[in-house]
């Protein structure tokens, strides 16, 4: 098949060098012409394991190009995906103007073409659910009027990428979830998956969209009530890694220790954001949810505790090592991530410090990672230090704050305060 996909960020990117590995043809659309540069160069925007590789295989093979504007890419394309960001809005709903820009350039180029059959256009960018119904549907109807039909076939299809461990989500997911009308079988989704062996759920549109809200919301649950229990177990003086031992093997009833287990804040590019738009929805439906309007305010405790915890017995001015800034090992994702929090605040209060992230290279930054980066840390290519310096001493303390710290081999009697084990 023709594949195009729409916006080429870590999902979109990812997706892209999966699919082209399975044979199929795929052009990328980015309107960062930086980004489009360094793919055709060979170099992937993105720092995840295996896609680097996927995407020397794809050029060589002449089955992955890119381009800034969709033209007339879509003319011979079997399916369209789109993964544009949907950001939060001031009001904590999702910021839906590169979907509606995106829908309207798409349905703009299958104006007046003749096609034998539709393109199956796949939404991946995570919006409320209504989204396709009443605000991606009416702008193809608005440019393609009774035509609609015969050009385009809207399919609202989540992704379940973990960033860090993508590729093999992408071949090994949870469940496929495809939202289409009518809940009805969609042959090109189907043929796009034929190699993943994944349950498969056909549903309406908005019991697809739903999805990752109910997911990403869980999870973030999960994760803050985990962190309230290792607060308590902190100001108690209790061994939280012992109540998670015995919490984790009840495999029956608690069901995962992935995101039970007492340590750092969620954070990303995921749940903050999803949390904060179904709280909207919350609002905006007149849907009481306590419990999810407390997530984020439960969050921001615990990096304040984390925080207290991180720098306890040490006075200001004191030479640290923060080991990890992503919230995740592995990944140059720092959006929202609760170690930039905490070196924002490991600075405010006058320590001096140093950060080792091997996967960061400030310089590579790009897209909504390089604003929010040099927003909250404006000095952040003079913190950044080399493994040789990490490695040299001299630091007073050094915070583990994801798992880069592994990577480390530090002077005997050094002193690790791991924030992912309270």
């Amino acid at each position: 098949m023709k594949i195009v996909i729409v916006g080429l960020g870590y999902v979109g990117f990812t997706a892209a060098c999966c699919i082209s590995s399975e044979g199929h043809s795929v052009v990328g659309i980015d309107v960062s012409k930086k980004k489009v540069k360094s793919i055709l160069e060979g170099h992937a925007p993105i720092i995840e394991p295996g896609v680097q590789e996927m995407l020397a295989s794809g050029l060589e093979k002449g089955l992955i190009s890119a381009d800034t504007a969709i033209c007339g890419h879509l003319d011979e394309a079997d399916l369209a995906i789109v993964c544009v960001g949907t950001p939060s809005a001031a009001d904590g709903s999702h910021n839906m103007g590169f979907v509606a820009d995106v829908s309207r350039q798409i349905a703009t180029a299958l104006k007046g073409t003749r096609r034998s059959r539709p393109l199956v256009v796949a939404y991946r960018s995570t919006m409320r659910p209504g989204s396709i119904e009443e605000l991606v549907l009416p702008i193809f109807r608005s440019a393609l009027g009774e035509e609609t039909d015969k050009l385009a076939d809207l399919v609202y299809n989540p992704e379940f990428l973990r960033e860090s461990s993508a590729v093999k989500d992408y071949f090994d997911p949870p469940k496929i979830v495809i939202g289409t009308k009518g809940g009805l079988p969609n042959q090109v989704l189907d043929e796009l998956n034929a190699n993943i062996a994944a349950p498969v759920f056909y549903v309406g549109y908005r019991e697809a969209e739903f999805t990752k809200f109910v997911d990403n919301s869980w999870h973030a649950l999960k994760v803050a009530y985990a962190n309230e229990i290792g607060r308590v177990c902190l100001n108690l003086g209790i061994e939280a890694s012992k109540v998670h031992e015995i919490f984790k093997s009840d495999t029956k009833l608690n069901i995962s220790d992935y995101y039970t287990r007492p340590g750092g804040a969620f954070g990303g590019s995921c749940l903050p954001k999803d949390v904060r738009a179904l709280q909207y929805i919350g609002h905006d439906s007149g849907t009481s949810m306590p419990l999810v309007e407390n997530l984020i305010r439960s969050n921001e405790a615990h990096k304040y505790r984390i925080y207290e915890h991180a720098v306890e017995g040490l006075a200001p001015g004191a030479k640290v090592l923060l080991a990890g800034l992503a919230f995740k090992a592995h990944t140059d994702d720092l959006r929202e991530s609760p170690n930039v929090d905490l070196a924002r605040k490991m600075l405010q209060a006058g320590f001096d410090l140093e950060i080792y992230d091997p996967a960061i290279d400030a310089a590579k930054l790009v897209g909504t990672n390089l604003g929010y980066a040099y927003s909250q840390l404006p000095m952040i290519e003079t913190l950044l230090v080399d493994k040789a310096t990490a490695e040299g001493g001299g630091h007073a303390r050094v915070i583990a704050a994801n798992a880069t710290v592994r990577d480390l081999t530090l002077p005997e009697g050094t002193e690790i305060r791991d924030l992912g084990a309270l």
